[in-house]
């Protein structure tokens, strides 16, 4: 075999190679940046593309997402002379690759160095009390600044977050003491409210107990009352029946009294008495009328003279008794 056997087979095989490494492909959310001899030529969106060996290079392959990054502590110092130790994290993103790539040489210690000079920048304005309070502000101050001045690298800041705010020892055991103290007296206070709520619900429940009882004491003495009131009346109504019976009886016994004189009358007179019979009657009347209890008697002319016979007869008759005794 000749040398000119390897040779063909060996060009196209290196021919092959250089045409694969020629052909490039951008992922999905990253970009290529292109040179074309030495100077910028292109930004190569996702996709294949095809490449000249020797004249055109990838200066650099850029990712479109979003990154975090976590800085170290950084010593703050607040208006107050207190020493902290912050660390912050930051989120950002590649807008633009070209100034990304061409704008700064090594981005990620350049935003590093720049939160730290504007943390204590901010933090140097604020007392201790402010700053562990005020975290949102602090995030939002470094945020603006950072984005403002990462714009021209290509860099669009997103966020920044302060993960932690450590001050020294000392100051913790203060703010512990402080808290503690705080908690207790806080404590203290509810204490103190539910003992005084506690009193007036008691209070609250003594005089609603004080109201029923008078209003059950009232109702008590009305239905005694009205109980009373109901027997006196029941009592009337008794005795004015028994007055109506008793009325009754004495008018029913009256007309049977003269309904029974009549008919004697009429008896009497249908049996045709002679004057002797009626002045034996008459004398019986007046007897049974001295027999009352009136006072004065008035004695008609017809029996008169039967008064006179009687005691005349009456003194005959004492006489004969007498006698004897003698």
């Amino acid at each position: 075999m000749h040398f000119s056997d390897f040779i063909i087979p060996a060009i196209i095989i290196v021919l092959l190679i250089m045409f694969v490494k020629c052909i490039k492909i951008v992922p999905q959310a990253h970009v290529f940046v292109i040179e074309r001899l030495g100077s910028f030529y292109s930004e190569w969106q996702t996709g294949m593309h095809f490449m000249w060996p020797f004249i055109y290079r990838v200066a650099g392959k850029v990712s479109l997402k979003e990154r975090v990054v976590d800085f170290k502590p950084q010593p703050v110092i607040t208006k107050d002379n207190v020493t902290m130790q912050i660390d912050t994290v930051v989120f950002y993103q590649i807008t633009n690759p070209k100034q990304y790539i061409y704008g700064v040489e090594r981005p990620i210690a350049a935003i590093e160095n720049l939160s730290a000079t504007t943390l204590r920048n901010i933090i140097g304005e604020m007392e201790l009390d402010a700053t562990l309070t005020s975290r949102d502000v602090i995030n939002t101050k470094i945020t603006a600044i950072l984005d403002q001045a990462t714009d021209r690298w290509g860099i669009k800041v997103n966020r920044v977050e302060l993960k932690n705010i450590l001050p020294p020892r000392e100051i913790q055991d203060a703010m512990e003491k402080q808290m503690k103290a705080e908690r207790e007296r806080r404590e203290k206070i509810l204490q103190a409210e539910g003992d005084k709520k506690s009193q007036v619900l008691v209070a609250e429940g003594e005089k609603e107990s004080q109201i029923l009882r008078a209003q059950a004491k009232k109702e008590a003495q009305i239905l005694e009352a009205e109980a009373q009131k109901q027997a006196m009346i029941l009592r009337a109504d008794a005795v004015r029946e028994q007055k109506i019976l008793e009325a009754t009886g004495e008018a029913q016994a009256i007309e049977l009294v003269q309904q029974a004189l009549a008919e004697s009358l009429i008896k009497l007179n249908n049996a045709a008495p002679t004057d002797k019979v009626i002045q034996l009657k008459s004398l019986e009347a007046f007897t049974k009328a001295a027999d009352g209890k009136a006072t004065k008697i008035i004695i008609p002319s017809e029996i008169q003279g039967l008064a006179g016979l009687a005691a005349g007869l009456k003194g005959i008759v004492e006489n004969d008794t007498e006698k004897p005794a003698q």
